[in-house]
């Protein structure tokens, strides 16, 4: 398999099992894997704009499941489907479940009980799914498109811009993203929230 490339800071490898998932074998590099997956993650959106959805519909793991095979399962035998292996981020794979449902529950208490701005709400979510890492692939752009939905379906407010820029590649952006996560670690959700609406 020609899938060997370099990674972006904060990308996470694909291990040899996850890239026999790859169902277009012409793809041998970085940049035509973010091409295809790109087109992926826009006919998810494309779905979503079609789609009346509540919060019980969004906070479930049904739906984040089936919102990253709307993204990948073009690209990945394995989309929609939780990691197998443990990666360099993220929980133990057995606690992909338990960690998932505890976060959804946390974010359906957040919105019921107006925690923090909606903004905050959504950033949150993104955040956590992240270091949660359920996913082989394409986390990070399935937790802010999870924070997408939840910002425009229940709170009835505009797309967040997350930097303006495709973050799956290296700059100044990305740098920023990383360093707001970092920010977002230590439980600092001020400048995730701002870089969210740059």
């Amino acid at each position: 398999m020609g899938l060997d490339f370099d990674l972006t800071d904060g990308q996470t490898p694909l291990d040899e099992d996850e890239k026999e998932g790859l169902l277009i074998p012409t793809i041998t590099t970085r940049g035509e894997l973010d091409e295809f997956e790109q087109l992926g993650v826009e006919r998810a959106i494309e779905w979503l704009l079609t789609r009346k959805l509540s919060a019980d519909k969004i906070l479930t793991e049904d739906f984040a499941k089936d919102l990253h095979k709307r993204m990948f399962g073009s690209i990945w035998k394995w989309a929609g489907e939780f990691r197998r292996t443990n990666k360099n981020i993220g929980v133990d794979k057995f606690l992909i479940p338990v960690e998932l449902k505890n976060l959804l529950d946390d974010c359906r208490y957040w919105i019921e009980n107006n925690s923090f701005s909606d903004d905050e709400i959504a950033v949150r979510l993104s955040h956590r799914m992240v270091l949660i890492h359920p996913l082989a692939n394409g986390n990070g752009r399935h937790s802010r498109l999870m924070a997408d939905v939840l910002i425009t379906k229940v709170f009835d407010k505009t797309y967040f811009t997350w930097g303006s820029v495709n973050l799956t590649k290296a700059g100044e952006a990305r740098t920023k993203y990383l360093q707001a996560l970092g920010a977002a670690d230590q439980n600092d959700y001020k400048l995730l929230v701002e870089f969210a609406r740059l």
